[in-house]
């Protein structure tokens, strides 16, 4: 293992940076050549690919985004554009791959590892919605940043004696909205995996005024449906004044808390570690606070399980 070539790829997430810098510094502290490509897998096919340093990745550890840039490309999933790929690796004389990214990104990484190229991938996504390990780098920072917009809108919607919901990322996993819902006080938590119940939301709404609160914050994840529809329904319902804020793509930018930097740079460090011990076709994660790797077919099969007790303790403490 001479060289190593680093990508990340999909949407960014909060601490991609700190993961990039870990893994150029345990290169070059090993001896081994460390080359970026930037904008993914399509500045793979492009040959957009530089060596890097320790001045490549210095003052970047608290940086959101990826400074390796990340696009999408329907061309690599194509025969073609595979072969083209591995092309670009063999002139570059890259040994092994470290990809960042999601569920779409490992998927990518897979065929390379069928095709004999040596890959260790980092899971990178603010979702949270990769089954085999506990945490993904970039949920925690989300979570964060959803929580300090809850608490900024609870003020304003106390001051106006409103109920207001807060969508979040998330089309099939509820975890932003179950954690920063639960973190946030959030009156209610609306997620897609358990079903709800739009009078037993009005009915908290209502007792709640009854008792003289002045807000009601629900916290909802995107893959529910339209947060507008709801804000409606329970306008309707209630009689109360109720109000939408979509956070959006806030949730993916902003300095990584310090969980994601000590993930991302424990992980980094594994995966190059991985790679100089002749392991391909594994991915990091993260499991009772030790960082592990599994087979990349276990990754991306293994089953999203939602949290229902911590839901259920979301429920209890909001009555």
């Amino acid at each position: 293992m001479k060289t190593i070539g680093i990508l990340t790829s999909g949407g960014d997430a909060p601490g991609m940076n700190a993961a990039i810098r870990s893994v150029v510094r345990t290169s070059i502290y090993n001896g081994v050549k460390i080359m970026g490509i930037k904008q993914g897998y399509n500045g793979l096919l492009n040959g957009e690919i530089e060596e890097m340093n320790l001045s490549s990745v210095a003052d970047i550890i608290h940086r959101g985004g990826t400074m390796l840039l990340s696009a999408r490309c329907d061309e690599f999933k194509t025969e073609e554009g595979l072969n083209k790929a591995l092309n670009i690796i063999e002139v570059f004389g890259i040994d092994g791959l470290v990809i960042l990214g999601g569920d779409g990104t490992f998927r990518g990484a897979q065929k390379l590892c069928d095709a004999g190229i040596q890959v260790v991938c980092i899971p990178c996504t603010i979702d949270n919605d990769m089954g085999y390990t506990d945490y993904t780098i970039g949920f925690m920072t989300a979570v964060e940043t959803a929580v300090d917009a809850i608490g900024k809108i609870r003020d304003t919607s106390a001051s106006h004696g409103r109920a207001n919901i807060v969508e979040v990322m998330g089309r099939g996993c509820g975890d932003i909205a179950l954690y920063s819902g639960i973190a946030g006080g959030a009156e209610s938590i609306i997620v897609p995996e358990v079903e709800f119940n739009i009078d037993e939301v009005c009915k908290k709404v209502i007792q709640g005024k009854n008792r003289g609160k002045l807000h009601h914050i629900i916290a909802l994840a995107e893959g529910i449906g339209d947060a507008y529809e709801v804000a409606e329904k329970i306008e309707e319902k209630t009689g109360t004044e109720t109000r939408v804020t979509i956070l959006g793509h806030i949730q993916r930018g902003g300095s990584p808390t310090v969980f994601d930097r000590i993930l991302a740079s424990k992980m980094g460090n594994k995966a190059v570690e991985l790679l100089l011990n002749g392991k391909s076709g594994r991915a990091l994660g993260i499991r009772c606070n030790n960082i592990m790797d599994v087979d990349l077919d276990e990754a991306l099969n293994t089953e999203k399980n939602f949290d229902i007790d911590l839901y259920n303790i979301g429920m209890i403490l909001s009555i």
